[in-house]
């Protein structure tokens, strides 16, 4: 006979009046850990009781109930309810929600407090870090937020940049699959997308510690200590529209600047003003450069020049600065540490010195003439100007008559001395010659594209290609070929344009056309005509594939080795590790160019046209007339260059919808040595190698987009 199940009965709660409650002496909390009483207290003043108390009715020597009740579960929570009926601010006989207990029950008051302490289970810190998330989108301000928690809110900042690290990272954090510790080193970056590739290359590896994620998720950028950066500016590198990584975690020394090419335009343009001022001095040439090479001085004859003569009031000045510096340096001889502000002075005192010894250094007019001066960043960020070398060619010869007459001009007709037009200081930044005024005119006519409008338009290119290349299955199997041998014989060969696991190649940036676009239909269509067909099993898989003929193998291997397909440009890493390197970045766009030639691929046939969104609203008004001289003539271009910008832009779209005209990224390379996008164009800093057209110019009509979504596919 089957035994009935025994229901429970649950306590019953109820409003008891707080002058009717005591403390059990049962609780078995005695040592104090997690929330002052205090905090606890503002809490419930805040959010009210969020958890009742649990109570036993007081009972006298008959068992009778006396009225009153102990609290044997809620100690803490009675006390601060205590605190603030002390402050006040809470009425004696306030009601308080309680879960009565039943006295005759049976369990002891020792166990219900020990049961309501251990079973307490703590949320995940991933759930704070998201509620946290919540609230701040929800509108409360990061300072609201740790006002309400009593927490400081830097603390709020860090557990929201955790927040916003990659979801996939998250969920492995949920799942204890990534320490916590290897979690903020992910914060770095903001970029998802890089942050799922670092842990891709990481997670297997011995070498996953936060100091490697961070160095790798940093390797394309510049440090905030490095020369160049101090050079320029932060701020300056900032309003510019430059991007500055910051640990929240962790010592940054000022974080990780992200633009590079920014960084390094800035860099250039501040030694231009700064080569431009000493050109003025009178000297022929002036070489500028972030770093001098060693032994650059050989072979050339230094001036030797005069020191200025310290006047009388700098003398006192020195005089001076050298009594202090003697009284200091007696009376704090014997101290085992100096007080900082004695130490901050004597380094005041150094540098004021410093600055007076260094006496300016007067050449003679005419050798200033013949010579050149080295201006270069010094490893603390400041500048370094070397004057007066001359080069051998520029030596005056040493026939004295020579010398007399050199710089003297004779007219021919009426045989009157004249004296030559000086002629301008030759400057070289970076190696290569400074553009003059009318030069800079001209570059400011034409500038550079934007990295984000590059990978955009790259994208729609590898999309083309994708679909031209699917419906070329004997070029597919040329290629495939051709990546297999080269991995089977050539080991050294980079990646190039083909993935060939296939890994399917997904878009970092893409305008909002490119899914609705003919090419991204046919991929799609393609894609959904055979998804039907392919059976999910290994093995029925691989049994169909049998049955298939030819011609419909070469098909699916034309669709499934076109998914593998990489035209897309990327920053070249100049580091070793994960990215592409400018070396491979080359192979890649020109195995690209080959490939889309062998296809017949057609940007204009595929249906690509320049619109006000995926080009001509994205530029420089003069780079829209560029655009539109090039497309539809100089006619054209007239017609519209007294136009505002967006005006401009729509009247561009229109002059050139039948044209087929494509921007350089769109564009083959031609056969007779040009290369491909970034190879010979690229910028000459350390870290990055960027094409000229790429690198930021800066103006409110240029694009500056900064936060992408990552990963988005057009299929």
């Amino acid at each position: 006979m089957a035994t009935a199940v025994q229901k429970i009965t649950l306590s019953s709660s109820r409003d008891i009046p707080f002058n009717k409650l005591v403390l059990s002496q049962s609780n078995v909390r005695r040592i104090k850990a997690g929330v002052s009483i205090d905090d606890l207290a503002v809490s419930i003043a805040r959010r009210g009781l969020i958890q009742s108390l649990h109570v036993r009715a007081v009972l006298d020597a008959e068992g009778q109930e006396t009225g009153m009740f102990e609290v044997p579960a809620g100690g803490r929570r009675y006390r601060a309810l205590e605190l603030l009926v002390k402050q006040k601010r809470l009425a004696k006989a306030a009601p308080v929600p309680c879960v009565v207990g039943n006295a005759a029950g049976g369990i002891l008051m020792e166990e219900i407090s020990f049961a309501e302490n251990d079973e307490r289970i703590p949320p995940h810190p991933l759930d704070q870090y998201r509620a946290f998330q919540t609230m701040r989108d929800k509108g409360m301000s990061e300072e609201a937020i740790a006002a309400a928690f009593l927490i400081d809110v830097n603390v709020v900042k860090q557990r929201l940049r955790l927040a916003s690290v990659s979801p996939v990272l998250l969920d492995l954090y949920a799942e204890d699959g990534i320490e916590l510790k290897q979690l903020m080193a992910f914060t770095v970056s903001q970029d998802h997308a890089r942050q799922e590739q670092v842990w891709e290359s990481v997670r297997n590896s011995w070498q996953k510690e936060p100091y490697q994620i961070r160095r790798m998720l940093t390797e394309t950028t510049v440090r905030a200590s490095d020369k160049r950066a101090v050079f320029v500016g932060i701020d300056a590198y900032e309003a510019a529209g430059g991007v500055v990584l910051r640990d929240l975690f962790e010592s940054d020394d000022g974080g990780w600047l992200q633009d590079v090419g920014l960084l390094d335009r800035l860099v250039s343009e501040k030694l231009k003003v700064i080569a431009d001022e000493i050109a003025a001095e009178g000297w022929k040439w002036v070489e500028a450069a972030v770093s001098i090479p060693y032994g650059v001085t050989h072979g050339l004859r230094g001036l030797s020049g005069i020191a200025a003569d310290i006047t009388e009031e700098e003398q006192a000045t020195r005089d001076a600065l050298q009594a202090e510096l003697d009284r200091l340096t007696d009376e704090y001889q014997d101290a085992d540490e100096l007080p900082d502000e004695i130490d901050a002075r004597l380094g005041e005192i150094e540098t004021a010195m410093e600055a007076l010894d260094d006496r300016p250094v007067h050449y003679d007019p005419d050798d200033i003439a013949i010579a050149g001066v080295f201006v270069t960043i010094g490893a603390s960020g400041s500048i370094s100007v070397d004057r007066g070398y001359v080069r051998p060619e520029d030596e005056r010869p040493v026939d004295g008559a020579d010398v007399a007459t050199q710089d003297e001009v004779i007219d021919p007709e009426t045989g009157e001395i004249q004296t030559p037009a000086i002629q301008r200081a030759v400057i070289t930044i970076g190696g290569q010659p400074a553009p003059s005024a009318e030069e800079e005119e001209e570059e400011d006519s034409i500038k550079p594209l934007p990295e984000r409008l590059v990978i955009e338009l790259t994208a729609h290119r590898t999309l083309v290609l994708r679909n031209a290349l699917a419906e070329n299955p004997h070029v597919a199997m040329t290629m495939l070929l051709h990546k297999l041998l080269g991995d089977t014989f050539i080991h050294t060969n980079p990646t190039g344009c083909l993935e060939a696991n296939v890994r399917h190649t997904f878009f970092s940036a893409q305008s909002e056309e490119l899914k609705d676009s003919p090419s991204a239909k046919a991929v799609n269509d393609r894609h959904e005509r055979w998804g039907d067909h392919v059976p999910a099993d290994d093995q029925a898989l691989w049994d169909w594939l049998t049955e298939l003929d030819d011609g419909t193998r070469m098909e699916l291997l034309a669709l499934c080795v076109s998914y593998g397909v990489n035209a897309l440009f990327e920053r070249p890493n100049p580091y070793s590790g994960s990215g592409v390197s400018q070396h491979g970045l080359d192979v890649r766009l020109a195995q690209a160019d080959r490939l889309a030639r062998a296809t017949g691929m057609d940007m204009v046939a595929a249906g690509w046209k320049p619109t006000v969104g995926n080009y001509l609203g994205r530029v420089t008004k003069p780079r829209i007339l560029a655009a539109v001289r090039e497309g539809a003539g100089e006619r054209a271009a007239q017609l519209i260059d007294h136009l505002k910008k967006g005006d401009m832009a729509k009247e561009a779209e229109r002059l050139l919808a039948e044209t087929g005209w494509l921007p350089e990224p769109l564009r083959l390379a031609s056969l007779d040595g040009e290369q491909p996008i970034g190879a010979d164009q690229a910028d000459d800093g350390e870290d990055a190698a960027l094409p000229d057209f790429l690198t930021e110019d800066g103006e409110d009509d240029a694009v500056a987009e900064e936060d992408e979504q990552a990963l988005v596919a057009a299929e």
